[in-house]
């Protein structure tokens, strides 16, 4: 196999940059809710089973919209709404009993594939499917009878946790079912958002119909907090129902336990083993959890800084540091975490006597520059050497200048350094030395 075979360096890039991804996600419980136009997607499905095969506790959850209009559209039978929910009459309802199982069976079907030659060869899953939702009905609201349509009364956990336990994938339909024999027409988010929230699955995961949500300025939206959620829901009136039920089932499943939802859009080929398995991802997460944070550099960190830096050492823009001595001056150090990966870092050494204090280290990961965050490292340490009572903030380089220039530095002479840094500096690298007044 050639070494030079640009296709084959990607994939290795990316199969090591998943591993992380692969690791953590190992005997996790992750909820997919996903449309009854999803079912005919063979990569979704291919997909599902991929991760099946990696060790995922899997509870799928399907719709079956489109199935379900077109039984009503050959009965020529209509479903009727009222407040923008569905009437379910006798009628509706063995249209919707049909729908629902014919998808079933497809779902079961083709995760039952084990062709040669394909991705699902080899493949041997276990579904499992049951009356796991119980149900009642939605009764008469505002004067209207919704018939067979109901809400979810209760989700049976530890039902589907032994058949977690069990290694089988479980496949939950928008069907619930009462004590007395009746069944009800359900959606099948909610059921995928409450089975998320009784079991405290590890993700939500909601394999969308639309382009994925965008900013004011058509930008993707990659990540929020339940909280910046819940105010985009208050604030963004343009928002399509479809959207609006999204993230307001995200928020719901993040304020009740479940620790990240996510919100995958299914026309992206490979979208939802890209959101898994890598650091951006291509849908948006919605979590509590600090993804990306700023924060002192532990001992642990070591390894993940030395990985940053090694490249800026080896072109000769950083002065190589041996493990050794980083992790003797770890605690200079802070850095940029994003998802369990060290993405940016600097490091600040005082020099109480001249009131005067030097910024070095400063990286940031190629993936993650020109986004603001050597700047937040900066304003970090400016803030810090302040809190120290020091006055000047100093750096040396050879190939930043201007960055630091356009950031108040000013060059100066070698001899203003503090005594102790003065007797270090090397005259081979001939670094410029920039200050700037805190």
């Amino acid at each position: 196999m050639s070494n030079n075979n640009p296709d084959e360096c990607t994939f290795t890039q990316a199969f090591r940059h998943a591993a992380p991804y692969i690791h953590s996600h190992r005997g996790r419980t992750f909820v997919i809710g996903f449309g009854g136009e999803a079912v005919a997607d063979a990569g979704l499905i291919h997909d599902l089973a991929l991760l099946y095969s990696l060790g995922i506790r899997l509870v799928l959850v399907h719709g079956a919209r489109p199935q379900i209009e077109a039984h009503l559209k050959a009965s020529r039978t209509e479903f009727r709404y009222a407040h923008g929910l569905r009437i379910t009459d006798d009628q509706a309802l063995v249209a919707v009993k049909q729908a629902v199982g014919s998808v079933r069976v497809e779902i079961e079907a083709r995760l039952s594939m084990g062709v040669a030659n394909t991705p699902m060869s080899g493949a041997r899953i276990r579904v499992t499917s049951g009356n796991h939702v119980t149900a009642r009905p939605l009764g008469v609201r505002d004067g209207v009878d919704y018939q067979h349509t109901g809400e979810i009364r209760r989700i049976d956990g530890a039902a589907i946790r032994q058949a977690l336990d069990d290694q089988h994938l479980v496949l939950l339909s928008p069907l619930g079912y009462s004590p007395t024999g009746e069944v009800f027409n359900l959606h099948a988010e909610e059921v995928a958002t409450a089975a998320a929230i009784e079991l405290q699955a590890d993700k939500l995961i909601l394999i969308t119909e639309d382009k994925g949500l965008r900013d004011s300025r058509r930008q993707p939206v990659r990540q929020l907090t339940p909280a910046g959620a819940g105010r985009l829901l208050e604030t963004r009136r343009r928002l399509d129902e479809d959207m609006r039920r999204h993230l307001d089932s995200a928020v719901q499943a993040c304020r009740r336990g479940v620790r990240r939802a996510h919100l995958v859009p299914r026309r992206i080929e490979g979208g939802l083993l890209q959101e898994l398995f890598t650091r951006d991802g291509v849908g948006t997460l919605i979590t509590a959890e600090t993804y990306e944070g700023l924060r002192p550099a532990s001992i642990n960190d070591v390894g993940g800084i030395l990985e940053l830096i090694a490249p800026l050492e080896a072109e000769g823009v950083m002065v190589r540091r041996s493990r050794e001595r980083l992790e003797m001056e770890i605690e200079r150090f802070i850095v940029v975490e994003r998802d369990g990966m060290i993405i940016a870092c600097a490091a600040l050494y005082p020099y109480p006597d001249e009131a005067m204090g030097e910024l070095a280290c400063l990286a940031v990961h190629p993936d993650y520059r020109r986004e603001g965050r050597g700047d937040q490292l900066l304003e970090s340490i400016e803030h810090q050497a302040k809190g120290l009572g020091l006055i000047t903030l100093f750096v040396l380089t050879t190939r930043t200048a201007h960055w630091f220039q356009e950031r108040g530095f000013l060059q100066g002479e070698v001899a203003k350094l503090p005594m102790k840094r003065r007797d270090l500096y090397n005259f081979q690298r001939n670094s410029k030395v920039f200050f700037k007044a805190l």
